[in-house]
Formats: structure tokens, C-alpha cells, sequence
């Protein structure tokens, strides 16, 4: 039996989160495993760490385990990408991400203009990809976007707009 295709969501809605999650997933859990497995190895070589002294071990530790957790959320999402999951592993990284992308944009910390333009425009990118992630979920809405797919795979629905 078909569905009709309003039924469905977009599909370029649901590859989007799926594609946007993966690559927030994997930018946090290299961050974060870094951070908390050799802190002062990520203080030394990731791209103008350095620039803010003085270097804590306790503080890059915590940071690390922190993004490791907004890993995991992000992690959920990928696997099983629902509204329930989606948006909070969303909302989780952008209340980091943002402020973080404004943070560069403001302070320029000593580095180079290409230093700056860079670490700039990828902290802008994976904030609007967070961003973006909540805005498609929004979009979608409390469709049922598994309606025509056996398996199930591409539901997302807010979690507030769930019936009892």
C-alpha cells in the first residue's frame, strides 16, 4: 500500500539532520576525547588553543568529558533520529556552539588574520549547523515521518507535540 507523499516529511529535511548530526557527532567526540584523554597535548596542537594561557589540565579534563557527553547525545540523534532526540542533542550543542562562534567573532585572542578567519567561519558553521538542526525538526513537525516506511527509520516528532 503507498502512502501519499504529503504524508512523508521532505526528504532532504531528514537527510539534512542526519548528515548535520554526523558531522557535529564526529567533531565532538574528536574534541572531546582529545581534551580528555591528552589535554595538554590538545592545549599544544589544535589551532590557536594556545593563544589563551595559562593551560589548566582540570579545566581541559572537564571540557572534554562535557563535550564527550553532547557527543553522546549527538550520537542518539544519528542512530535513531526522532524528535525527542534530535532537538535536544540540538538544543545541547548550540547553547555551547553559539556563545563559543561569538566568542571568536568578538576576541581575536592574538591570531593571525587567516588564524581568525578560519577558526571564525568553522565555529560559524557547526552553529548553524546546530542551529539548522533545530529549525528541521521545527519544520517537520509532529508529522509521524515514518508513515510509508516500514522500518521506521526516518520518525522525527517534537517532543512536546507528542499525544498521551
Amino acid at each position: 500500500m503507498t502512502t501519499p507523499s504529503a504524508a512523508r516529511p521532505p526528504r532532504g529535511i531528514v537527510t539534512f539532520i542526519r548528515i548535520a548530526l554526523a558531522v557535529l557527532f564526529l567533531d565532538e567526540l574528536v574534541v572531546g576525547g582529545w581534551n580528555a584523554i591528552w589535554p595538554a597535548g590538545f592545549y599544544r596542537h589544535f589551532p590557536t588553543v594556545n593563544l589563551t594561557p595559562p593551560f589548566s589540565e582540570h579545566f581541559a579534563r572537564d571540557f572534554g568529558g562535557a563535550t564527550l557527553g553532547i557527543a553522546v547525545l549527538l550520537g542518539i540523534a544519528l542512530c535513531a533520529p526522532r524528535g525527542r532526540f534530535t532537538l535536544p542533542a540540538a538544543i545541547a550543542f548550540s547553547v555551547f556552539a553559539v556563545p563559543h562562534f561569538f566568542l571568536h567573532l568578538l576576541h581575536r585572542d592574538g591570531a593571525s588574520t587567516g588564524q581568525y578567519l578560519a577558526l571564525t567561519t568553522a565555529n560559524a558553521v557547526v552553529a548553524l549547523l546546530g542551529v539548522g538542526i533545530i529549525t528541521a525538526s521545527a519544520i517537520l513537525g509532529p508529522s509521524d515521518a515514518t508513515k510509508g516506511s516500514p522500518d521506521g527509520a526516518h520518525r522525527v516528532r517534537l517532543p512536546f507535540t507528542q499525544r498521551p
